[in-house]
C-alpha cells in the first residue's frame, strides 16, 4: 500500500510536470499542485482508456500506455483548468 502511495505520487509529479511543459503558458502551480494535477490525470486518462480501449487493472497498472495515458489527461486538465480559470481571471480584471 506504501509503495503504490509513492508510486502515485512520483507518477502524478512527471506526469503533471510534463503536461505543465507540453501545454504553452504560465501556470504559477507549486509542487503539490502538480503532483494531484499528475495525479488527477491519471485517473482521467486511465478512465478514457477503460471507455475507449476496454482496458483495466487486471492488464497492470504501470506500464508504458499507463504513463502516456497519464500525461494525455494531465494535458485534458491542464486545459480544462485554464479555460474554467480564465473566465475567472477576466472577471477580475
Amino acid at each position: 500500500m506504501v509503495w503504490t502511495l509513492i508510486t502515485w505520487i512520483v507518477l502524478g509529479l512527471v506526469a503533471g510536470a510534463l503536461a505543465r511543459l507540453l501545454v504553452p503558458g504560465r501556470d504559477p502551480m507549486s509542487v503539490p499542485a502538480t503532483i494531484l494535477l499528475g495525479v488527477v490525470g491519471s485517473f482521467v486518462g486511465g478512465f478514457l482508456g477503460y471507455v475507449l480501449f476496454d482496458k483495466d487493472l487486471g492488464e497492470g497498472a504501470l506500464q508504458p500506455s499507463g504513463i502516456i495515458g497519464s500525461i494525455l489527461g494531465a494535458i485534458v486538465v491542464v486545459l480544462i483548468w485554464r479555460a474554467v480559470g480564465g473566465r475567472d481571471r477576466a472577471l477580475r480584471r
